[in-house]
């Protein structure tokens, strides 16, 4: 900012100290100015009363930023008294309407500076009229035109000033607004960001943990009977644990915003990816996982020692991105609720079923339902319905009718997605060993 900048916000910020101060100044110079003249007409009379008329025709220009308006009602009103008791005496003082003309107009409202500017016409004409007499018509005549014009001048440049005001002051609002929009998506992008970070996280660790708890009890209560299940939960637990390891990271390298892979750590096991795409990485780098890797979940949970089964409806099609993904996340927080609360022993089933125009996930049990314990907090579910909401699909979880917990989401598809590939389909790096098959899972 220049020094001349500064300067103009500085008397901008003081309006009426810098008015007062030309007007004390102003004041001086006309109520001078004025008893010379009356002196030198030799008019005793109008001695006194010339510089009181003067000061108070030019002490209101004091407000007259301030409070434009009333400074040039009395500006007026004064100057209209002299005309009325004191013509066909003109002082210097005179001037100040004109300058309380230029004032209303620039900082007045619109109403004030049209009624000021026909005051101006009106009070040229009489003006005119008590200087030169109704019989001198020519000689009133020319002296209405020039205060007139004179008048109409300053008001007109006063217009462009308004409008010069008015066009800087819109600029600096509408630069204060984007500025408040700015910070306002950005306030709502950095919650978004949250919520994203929150959802991926609770997915991650309550059922990472649920699961290795499951199978830490499981063993521990079976290793004396049964030691080979015991270690085979041991496995488990190693597994889950793997891929919860890999998942964080994958995480925080997000939040980090490096372009760097974090260290390797060894081969670490992942989840499937999209497709049904399953290889080590030595990175802890996979694909997300989607609809078709919910499988690979039931096994998963089915390890654990939870009676669960698969059930396929329907003909697969491509999903958009990230829709697979809020298909695979509602299907393993359902499982981890039902680890976590629908007690021991439960049977669960999913459903995956393609409809024409939506694809419905359902996972229902026969635990404890409306008689589980909660741990209160719901942000499970929670989590559920945002990732829904955001591709225009619905959430419903309640208690079964005879027992047990329901969960049923859908989500809706585009009539023009292709057939999900097969394995048979996919490239020969890219085909995998589809799940098995037991007896609690059907697949139409």
């Amino acid at each position: 900012m220049t020094r001349w900048e500064r300067l103009l916000r500085w008397e901008e910020a003081h309006r009426f100290a810098v008015d007062a101060t030309g007007t004390g100044f102003l004041l001086l110079l006309m109520v001078t100015t004025s008893t010379d003249i009356t002196t030198a007409a030799a008019d005793a009379s109008r001695s006194l009363a010339t510089p009181l008329i003067s000061f108070a025709v030019v002490a209101p220009l004091a407000w007259r930023r301030v409070r434009p308006t009333a400074s040039a009602v009395a500006v007026y009103s004064f100057a209209l008294l002299q005309l009325a008791f004191f013509a066909p005496l003109v002082v210097p003082a005179d001037f100040a309407v004109l300058l309380s003309l230029y004032s209303v107009t620039v900082h007045g409202p619109r109403w004030a500076h049209r009624v000021a500017i026909v005051g101006a016409l009106v009070g040229s004409v009489l003006l005119g009229i008590s200087m030169n007499g109704w019989f001198d018509a020519p000689g009133a005549a020319s002296t209405a035109i020039f205060t007139g014009v004179f008048a109409l001048s300053v008001w007109a440049f006063g217009l462009v000033r308004r409008s010069r005001r008015e066009t800087i002051e819109a600029l600096v609002d509408r630069a204060e607004r984007l500025e408040v929009e700015r910070d306002q998506q950005s306030q709502i992008a950095t919650a978004a960001e949250r919520a994203r970070i929150a959802r991926e996280m609770h997915d991650i660790v309550a059922h990472s943990l649920t699961v290795m708890i499951a199978q830490a009890d499981g063993g521990r209560y079976a290793a004396d009977a049964d030691p080979a299940a015991a270690t085979r939960a041991l496995g488990t637990i190693a597994e889950t644990g793997r891929a919860a390891l890999t998942d964080m990271r994958r995480l925080l390298g997000v939040l980090r915003g490096s372009s760097e892979p974090p260290a390797s750590t060894g081969a670490v096991p992942v989840l499937p990816g999209p497709g049904g795409l399953s290889h080590t990485t030595s990175q802890g780098f996979a694909p997300q996982p989607a609809e078709s890797d919910v499988g690979a979940l039931v096994e998963q949970v089915r390890a654990s020692g939870l009676r669960a089964s698969l059930v396929r409806m329907g003909e697969p099609r491509n999903l958009p991105p990230g829709a697979g993904l809020t298909v695979y996340r509602i299907a393993q927080e359902s499982l981890t609720n039902v680890l976590k609360h629908a007690g021991p022993n439960p049977k669960v089933t999913v459903l995956v079923q393609w409809l024409p125009d939506a694809i419905v996930v359902e996972v229902s049990d026969d635990g404890r339902g409306a008689s589980a314990d909660s741990d209160g907090l719901g942000q499970g579910l929670l989590g559920m319905r945002e990732r829904a909401t955001m591709f225009g699909g619905t959430v419903s979880a309640g208690p079964r009718p005879g027992g047990g917990f329901r969960v049923r989401a859908q989500l809706p598809t585009p009539t023009d997605t292709a057939p999900a590939r097969t394995p048979a389909d996919a490239a020969p790096d890219e085909r995998t060993t589809p799940v098995p098959s037991t007896q609690d899972e059907a697949t139409r």
